[in-house]
């Protein structure tokens, strides 16, 4: 997965030009895009659309990001969602590996009452909306065989700590690095995938697209996008290059060929185990 488009659950345009966006997931939001309000009528439009489209041959994949525990409308939205059998539910404000555990068991129930295979339901958490949640991030391994992977949110944040987001050149404050990093080790920590919070300039095509490129030097595997403009941009910066795939098969192929030793020699450089588990790291994302 390379990007996840996140789309207001209670707009049917918006939902319907989504399909269309090219992003590999749809993150149907019931949560900050709706208003307390909609909420109910939200689900409803949820719901219809992804009875709609599950069935559908090549389609993203279908998320949907529940309301946060402390709201106390969790259950509500399981309760309709899972009717539908989603791909995965993303859990927002996750504060603790015990908060996916936590929804790993109610998605259970869920499943069971609506026939659905146990564990089928993926989670995608964001763990970096508060403070607590921040420091952490590293609690996420063996919390949920479902986990598939965490993301961090800046704007949450921003509002939990009191703090500006970035510097006046566009670069992050060292709150939201920090905040940053911490996703990226917590889900290198877990084994799951680390996904880069959205930009919300959707005009900035330029900024989006260094802000993606950095993020894949960082070790970053997909992007959250606010706006179908935006998923051309992160679908082309986090899909490797040829020549990539090319040279981790060709690391590969020569730590095979010579019994898998400790270091081997290629091209005039001398590779060791770490160049090896980072070529099979990036031939099992190509690989899906």
């Amino acid at each position: 997965m390379r990007s996840g488009l996140f789309i207001p659950a209670d707009s049917q345009r918006k939902l319907n030009k989504g399909m269309d966006s090219g992003a590999d997931s749809l993150f149907i939001d019931l949560e900050d895009s709706v208003a307390l309000e909609n909420k109910a009528e939200a689900r409803k439009t949820a719901c219809g659309f992804l009875k709609e489209v599950m069935a559908e041959p090549q389609r993203p994949l279908m998320f949907v990001r529940i309301n946060a525990f402390d709201t106390k409308l969790t259950d509500d939205d399981l309760a309709a969602i899972m009717t539908t059998a989603p791909d995965g539910v993303v859990l927002p404000k996750s504060e603790h590996g015990q908060d996916v555990t936590q929804l790993d068991a109610m998605l259970r129930v869920h499943e069971a009452l609506n026939g659905i295979d146990d564990g089928k339901t993926d989670i995608i958490a964001i763990i970096t909306e508060t403070a607590i949640g921040t420091i952490n991030a590293g609690t996420y391994r063996k919390s949920s065989k479902r986990l598939r992977g965490v993301a961090w949110g800046a704007e949450d944040l921003s509002a939990d700590i009191g703090s500006a987001r970035r510097h006046e050149d566009g670069t992050y404050r060292d709150m939201f690095r920090y905040a940053r990093l911490q996703t990226l080790l917590g889900a290198v920590a877990a084994g799951v995938e680390p996904f880069d919070t959205v930009y919300p300039d959707f005009r900035d095509e330029k900024g989006l697209e260094q802000e993606c490129r950095e993020g894949v030097l960082d070790g970053f595997t997909a992007k959250m996008a606010i706006h179908p403009a935006q998923v051309p941009i992160i679908n082309a910066v986090f899909t490797p290059s040829a020549e990539d795939i090319a040279r981790a098969q060709a690391i590969v192929n020569a730590f095979a060929a010579a019994g898998n030793p400790g270091v081997i020699g290629l091209d005039g450089q001398m590779l060791d185990r770490p160049h090896l588990k980072k070529a099979e790291k990036l031939l099992a994302r190509v690989r899906g």
